[in-house]
């Protein structure tokens, strides 16, 4: 038992990938053998659902444990507050070294910090400023000349294998050469299913996964968390050969959308249809060509992974380490007329998550496919239960999935999931005239029905039983079994919303287990007594363990009664 108990914690994340494009989710010729190994020692959750469709959101919650509505991290570039606790502030006490290597999204509170006279520089800045992480590496994976991230490691990295440049992750990992010769930024979808101008070894996955090994290495014998987060397959969609030419149009899954999806749409879908990303990915000519560059760099992280894992096994890291792995967010692909990630349609909110418990209690669950509703939040739930650290569920909003890694259906567990979005920052809401304020929308889920709450606009409403495509909205249908699933749900998220997520400083225990008001007495602060003679009457009552035992405190109350 305790050679096998958890002693570290993988937790690895891609970027953008979407569940169906993964050999044990279902794809038929895109093949993830080493994902699909993973699947086969644990878990599989067939219905893992993020809190937002969009990077930023999403992994907040993912390292908070708690839903956007309650971290505030509504979009990519609204920083996370200060004082949020992340999964490194609740594992380090417990002696766990939580590291990052690769990406977070991360926006660092600066004015926040200034505020309180916190160094962004020192250790506790660096802290708040990388999700709680210590960063081994972090690298977002867009390094633009527009000052993101303008010097990366890995951008050295690459001058010193001879790859010269003002920015070669641009010039080399994310660039191709066309048939003229003519170097092309792999910024233009068109050059999607050309190859990178850099090696398989020195492009961005195999890089970090070495960083990654690199760190286990030096960790020693100290129990860790590491968070191995690849930027792919996020755009810019080009990968390098082999794996550029891998794959071909016919290797994609169908597109999911239909021409009804036009006809009477909700107005924010409909402007949202509108977004110059979504136009672009609604033309055949381009999801097919992106499509390779995507199922390539898949593939490249899953042979990846393969080699991350037999490094762990040669160093006997199976035995004692939970892997986890998943996804932010998926992406439209085209499908109901949509690029990015901006609705809550299945393609964008349904992502893979495999989770491998070395505990032997979990050896019930190996290979098997659970359909519970899961969600993002739980992840950070789960791994301080792995470390034996109490449940914070005044804190985190997620829970534990090790019940279900060993066999358990808890009778309480979650019978609805939600999605959050801020539109605020996109092109739809200026072309809605919506305020700012005002541009949210909050999804629930309950296996079947999927309702969207809008500001100002009517809602959405899908039935997945009978249109699991997603293209009939029955948003307006005066169908009673729809009115009455519209009700129901939103009654639903209203009792979500009104679920107290802020008093995270005091535990629910500490409170139901303590008789407040004979506290504050007990302290001489007399509130509602009539004479000495009620306080005598109440003194009676009276917990041995309280205040009153204290002599300074006795000889106070003793003097006010006598």
């Amino acid at each position: 038992m305790s050679k096998r108990k958890v002693k570290n914690i993988l937790f690895i994340m891609c970027d953008q990938l979407r569940a169906d494009y993964l050999s044990c989710f279902g794809h038929p010729t895109l093949k993830t053998p080493n994902l699909d190994a993973l699947a086969a020692k644990g878990v599989l959750f067939e219905r893992a659902y993020v809190q937002s469709p969009v990077c930023g959101p999403s992994r907040m919650s993912y390292y908070t444990g708690r839903y956007v509505h309650s971290h505030g991290a509504s979009w990519n570039f609204v920083p996370l507050k200060v004082g949020e606790m992340t999964i490194g502030d609740h594992l380090r006490p417990l002696g766990v070294q939580s590291a990052i290597v690769g990406k977070t999204h991360m926006r660092a509170d600066l004015s926040g910090m200034a505020r309180l006279g916190i160094d962004p520089n020192s250790k506790i800045g660096r802290r708040i400023g990388e999700c709680g992480f210590d960063p081994y590496e972090r690298d977002d994976g867009i390094h633009p000349y527009s000052g993101h991230d303008p010097e990366p490691a890995y951008n050295q990295y690459l001058r010193d294998q001879g790859f010269e440049g003002d920015n070669p992750w641009e010039e080399w990992a994310n660039a191709t050469v066309d048939d003229e010769g003519n170097i092309r930024s792999g910024w233009f979808l068109k050059y999607s299913n050309k190859a990178a101008r850099i090696p398989d070894e020195h492009s961005e996955t195999p890089y970090i996964t070495r960083r990654a090994m690199d760190f286990i290495d030096e960790a020693g014998n100290r129990p860790w968390c590491m968070h191995l987060s690849y930027i792919k397959p996020h755009w810019p969609y080009i990968a390098p050969e082999p794996y550029a030419g891998m794959f071909k149009p016919s290797d994609a899954l169908p597109v999911v959308r239909s021409e009804e999806e036009k006809h009477n749409p909700h107005p924010v879908y409909e402007a949202m249809m509108r977004h110059r990303v979504s136009q672009t990915f609604s033309r055949d000519e381009v999801r097919e060509t992106v499509l390779c560059g995507y199922m390539g760099l898949i593939k490249q992280i899953d042979d990846q992974l393969g080699l991350l894992f037999s490094f762990m096994e040669e160093r006997g890291l199976m035995d004692n380490t939970m892997i986890v792995f998943t996804s932010d967010h998926g992406d439209y692909m085209g499908d109901h007329w949509m690029g990015e990630k901006d609705l809550f349609h299945e393609p964008v909110i349904r992502v893979p998550l495999i989770v491998y418990d070395p505990d032997p209690r979990a050896d019930c669950t190996r290979n098997t496919r659970n359909k519970a509703l899961v969600e993002a939040v739980d992840l950070a739930p789960t791994f301080l239960d792995a470390y034996g650290g109490p449940a914070v569920p005044h804190i985190m909003d997620g829970r534990s999935l090790r019940p279900l890694l060993f066999g358990e259906q808890p009778k309480d567990w979650r019978q609805t999931v939600i999605c959050e979005y801020d539109y605020a920052f996109q092109d739809s809401r200026i072309e809605l005239n919506t305020k700012a304020r005002q541009a949210w929308m909050r999804m629930i889920f309950d296996g079947r029905w999927k309702y969207v709450l809008f500001e100002n606009y009517r809602p959405m409403l899908f039935d997945l039983q009978s249109d699991p495509n997603e293209f009939h909205d029955l948003g307006e249908s005066q169908e009673h079994e729809h009115i009455e699933a519209r009700a129901r749900l939103h009654e639903a998220l209203f009792q979500w919303a009104r679920a107290p997520r802020q008093r995270v400083t005091v535990t629910d225990e500490a409170i139901e287990s303590v008789e407040v008001q004979p506290r504050i007495s007990e302290g001489g602060i007399l509130i509602g007594y009539w004479d000495e003679e009620e306080l005598v009457t109440a003194r009676q009552g009276f917990k041995p363990r309280f205040a009153s035992t204290n002599p300074l405190v006795k000889s106070t109350l003793d003097r006010l009664t006598a």
